[in-house]
């Protein structure tokens, strides 16, 4: 890969061999970086196989940048936020001027000032931020080796980063070790995967460091063995045994490059001094970037400044104002080539060196791991860090220090309660396969039938993170009545928790209504005053016993207090969800439009890109109703973009509505493809519920083609999949299909359960779905003024195609009747409203029922998207209302620099120059601002 390098790292002139593939995409990342745009890669491979070469020949290649480097350490990977603070310390001057809440996120997880925990990806969005100012005069260059070994946080907001990184002028290259599990963390980020030198570069790199000619056979045993890895060849080529061509094999059995280059640095080490060697020891135990911190631990080991002399010498570290070895496989085969005892020595030196005051994480964690075993004091001191890991939102430490706290906990049933704490601590960190292993180890000791019902509780709350089906709900029942009589809250909470996971898995009716039991069993906390949880849980019990009258009331106090309150929507996201969802269930636009617009809001003020990225799926819906289907088009593919950032494929809310933006669009091939493309994903993939989503989303395009019977069976396999939610909603449909294909006594028994959710809904939307519903079953005397009823209901916002809908039914009946002229006016009003909201399934429908009639009707063209990208779209609707581009830029999760490279992009496609200019395009200046 390289010559050998003569001098200390950062001085080298560095001679490349091949790589010219992967030097020519570097130095095109960078043109594109210098012309204004932004880069980012993975390079991937095996340990030796040249990725730091390629990532100082990107650095050496980019003099007009400002660069700057971090490299991930191992032992560092518990300290949240760890690895980012290394990258961004020289930019916090700067920290001032960002926008208050992300510099409050970005203060919080560095610890530099008190408050709630952060939103992680507000972090993000501030990092990205500063990153963007900082290339303000020239080009910036992120470079990140050793990606493998970031904390969890770190790794997922620099991911995130380089996913939002588009007009920024920043390059961001991440390097990474194959093979350790890590990868997901970066999905969606371009990677360069190297491979080893072919033969003839390798032969000329073995070449390069052998003092004499090397005989053919034997450099083709080493080339082939170490798999052209040019670390190994230039590691291991000077010490090859030339015993002629004879020779077995250099190694019985070679083991991977990785390992054979461990064992050689570790040769190396072996050789040198025993006070080197206790120095190299402790250098690669450290993980503080103090340098004092070092060099007092190394004091205290009774070692001075020359114990590192010999490993200077030897090349196996840089020693300047940092120690640092020269390549991080040195370090890591140091560290594990370091006997237990003697690395418990190492940290226990660190441990002393470090002030519990200035540094009081990394004092916790050299304590611990020094510990032989278990003391009540250090698992106290790892709980405080724990606690301090929560509060700034590393849930990763938290998780980290919790459970090592309880390990070395002495007290049995003590350490049994600490390990269940763990075990929340590690869902949270999204670890839930170890949360589970934390809890087994805890419940042989957990002899307190609450703490067993607790454990129970996260036991399914570990499920339902996993989406691990039916049995989820079942342990969430007996947990919630395990608690019922110990702990009211908790069990209100689980019961709540086997709601949400009866819905996500289509759950049998029978549970439905078990959970609707219990809720009327376990009493409220505090009668008087109900939380949103209380309000929910009950207004769904009365929902799922058909008590509308009862339920209906609790659920709008319940959304009503979502919008007063904004609370953190993260801590509240499955009330969001379930308020959501319920707001459809009652067909009420208008709390589906207060409670989406709160969740909107206070969502992109905390940068908590879970809870938004729902949001907007669920306001994309309300969109959709109202007949704005350009703006829900928009909605959806921001959802899926934010998804996309945080290196998620999808989530079922964005199924069901971009199904049913294509199924109201009416192009059949296209929504019959889309489909096809999520069943082909699998029930592994997006789980039963997402594969019917998909299958029941398609009923408007049925409607609009005129396929009754297929529109029918739609809506009976999605009642009897979920009666309670989807089914509600598809109440009005199933009428219109049952009708259609004369199977009356399904319609009319659609109608009853209908207008008992309508009365207690009192929505103009469910209203107006309850008497076209009755015009579709009326006689002739009676029909007319119900489609009349329906309509003076339906004009009201948010309901435009169902309006328009309306009255193509009408029209249709007044047709029927003979009444041609008549016809013409609703069929005229259906006909124009769906082609202007680009429903082309329904409007064709339309069109043909005025040709019926007699008149001769021009096909119009049905509106589509523009030729704006989403994103575009999005940004001139907000700049069209005034919006400024630091907050358009905090609202989309992108760079102020990136909203006026897009902004330009706009003004040139729709021929305007200013921002006055593009108010006045109805396009824009029309629409909502999400």
């Amino acid at each position: 890969m390289i010559t050998p390098p003569a001098g200390k790292m950062g001085t080298i002139s560095l001679q490349l061999v091949d790589r010219t593939q992967e030097q020519a995409a570097l130095d095109s990342l960078l043109e594109a970086v210098r012309l204004g745009l932004s880069g980012k890669l993975v390079i991937r491979g095996e340990p030796g196989i040249g990725k730091t070469a390629l990532l100082d020949h990107a650095i050496a290649t980019a003099r007009d940048f400002r660069v700057v480097r971090t490299v991930g350490i191992e032992s560092e990977m518990q300290l949240g936020f760890a690895g980012l603070h290394q990258l961004v310390v020289p930019f916090l001057p700067q920290l001032e001027l960002l926008p208050a809440p992300q510099q409050n996120a970005l203060g919080s997880a560095f610890g530099l000032i008190s408050g709630p925990a952060p939103e992680r990806f507000q972090v993000g969005l501030a990092t990205l931020t500063l990153l963007a100012k900082a290339a303000g005069d020239k080009p910036l260059l992120c470079v990140i080796d050793d990606a493998q070994w970031l904390d969890v946080e770190s790794a997922e907001i620099l991911a995130f980063v380089a996913r939002r990184l588009y007009a920024d002028r920043v390059a961001m290259l991440f390097g990474m070790r194959e093979g350790t599990g890590r990868e997901a963390a970066f999905a969606g980020i371009p990677e360069l995967r190297v491979p080893g030198l072919d033969s003839k570069d390798a032969q000329l790199l073995l070449g390069s460091v052998m003092a004499g000619p090397v005989g053919d056979e034997l450099s083709r045993r080493l080339i082939n063995e170490t798999a052209g890895n040019p670390l190994a060849i230039l590691e291991l080529g000077p010490t090859i045994n030339q015993s002629g061509p004879g020779a077995g094999p250099l190694l019985e059995e070679p083991p991977p490059v990785g390992s054979r280059l461990q064992q050689h640095f570790l040769a190396r080490v072996h050789a040198l001094p025993i006070k080197t060697q206790t120095f190299l020891q402790l250098a690669s135990v450290d993980s503080s970037t103090d340098p004092v911190v070092l060099w007092h631990a190394a004091k205290l080991l009774g070692l001075d400044r020359g114990a590192a002399a010999a490993a200077e010498s030897e090349r196996l570290i840089v020693v300047g104002p940092r120690v640092s070895f020269r390549h991080p496989l040195i370090r890591s085969a140091i560290y594990h080539g370091t006997p237990p005892g003697e690395r418990r020595t190492m940290h226990a030196a660190l441990a002393d060196a470090i002030d519990p005051k200035v540094d009081p994480d990394r004092h916790a964690e050299h304590r611990a791991l020094a510990a032989v075993q278990p003391d009540e004091e250090i698992a106290r001191e790892l709980l405080r860090a724990a606690e301090r890991g929560k509060e700034r939102g590393a849930y990763a430490a938290w998780a980290r220090y919790a459970y090592k706290a309880a390990e070395l906990t002495p007290d049995r049933g003590t350490r049994a309660v600490r390990l269940v704490d763990a075990s929340e601590a590690l869902l949270s960190a999204g670890r839930a396969d170890q949360a589970r292993a934390a809890l087994s180890q805890a419940l042989p000791a957990l002899d307190d039938p609450l703490h067993r019902a607790i454990a129970k509780w996260i036991d399914g709350t570990i499920r339902l993170s996993l989406s691990e089906g039916s049995d989820t709900t079942r342990i969430l029942i007996d947990a919630a009545t395990d608690l019922s009589p110990l702990d009211v809250g908790r069990a209100r909470d689980a019961l709540l928790g086997a709601l949400i996971a009866a819905v996500l898995v289509e759950t049998m009716p029978t549970v439905f209504e078990e959970i609707a039991r219990l809720a009327k069993v376990i009493p409220l906390a505090d009668e008087s005053s109900p939380s949103i949880d209380d309000l929910l849980l009950d207004g769904s019990a009365s929902l799922i016993a058909g008590d509308h009258v009862v339920g209906a009331p609790l659920l709008r106090r319940a959304f009503q207090g979502l919008v007063r309150s904004a609370p953190n929507p993260q801590t509240t996201l499955r009330a969001f969800t379930l308020a959501a969802i319920y707001a459809y269930v009652l067909m009420d636009v208008a709390a589906i439009d207060s409670l989406t617009d709160a969740w909107i809001k206070v969502s992109r003020q905390r940068g908590a890109l879970s809870g938004l990225q729902i949001a907007l799926a669920f306001r994309s819906g309300a969109e959709l109703y109202a007949g704005r289907l350009n703006e829900g088009e928009a909605l959806i593919k921001q959802a899926l973009d934010l998804s996309h950032a945080m290196g998620n494929p999808g989530f079922l809310g964005a199924i069901w509505w971009e199904g049913t933006l294509l199924a109201w669009r009416g192009n059949e091939a296209v929504a019959r493809a889309w489909v096809t493309a999520q069943l082909a994903l699998g029930a592994g993939r997006i789980g039963t519920r997402g594969m019917n989503l998909a299958r029941f989303s398609l009923i408007p395009l049925e409607l609009g083609l005129g396929r009754y019977q297929a529109a029918l069976d739609i809506a009976v396999a999605a009642r009897k999949a979920d009666p309670t939610f989807n089914g509600a909603r598809m109440l009005p449909y199933l009428v219109e299909a049952a009708v259609r294909v004369g199977n009356r006594g399904t319609a009319e028994a659609a109608v009853v359960e209908l207008g008992e959710l309508a009365a207690a809904s009192g929505a103009p939307l469910a209203i107006g779905f309850l008497a076209r519903s009755r015009a579709l079953l009326a006689n002739d005397a009676n029909a007319e003024s119900l489609y009349k009823e329906a309509i003076a209901h339906l004009t009201t916002p948010g309901t435009g195609t169902e309006l328009a809908r309306s009255y193509l039914l009408y029209g249709e009946w007044l047709r029927r009747q003979g009444r041609r002229r008549d016809a013409r006016d609703q069929l005229r009003t259906a006909y124009e409203m769906f082609a202007s909201m680009g429903m082309a399934a329904f409007a064709e429908r339309a069109r043909v029922e005025l040709l019926a009639t007699g008149e001769r009707a021009r096909r119009r063209t049905v509106e589509t998207q523009s030729q704006l990208s989403p994103q575009e779209s999005q940004i001139a609707r907000l700049a069209a209302h005034g919006v400024r581009n630091q907050e358009i830029a905090s609202q989309l999760f992108i760079s102020d620099r990136t909203v006026e490279y897009h902004l330009a992009k706009v003004f040139r496609k729709v021929g305007v120059t200013s921002r006055t200019q593009l108010a006045h395009i109805a396009e824009f200046a029309g629409a909502g601002l999400h």
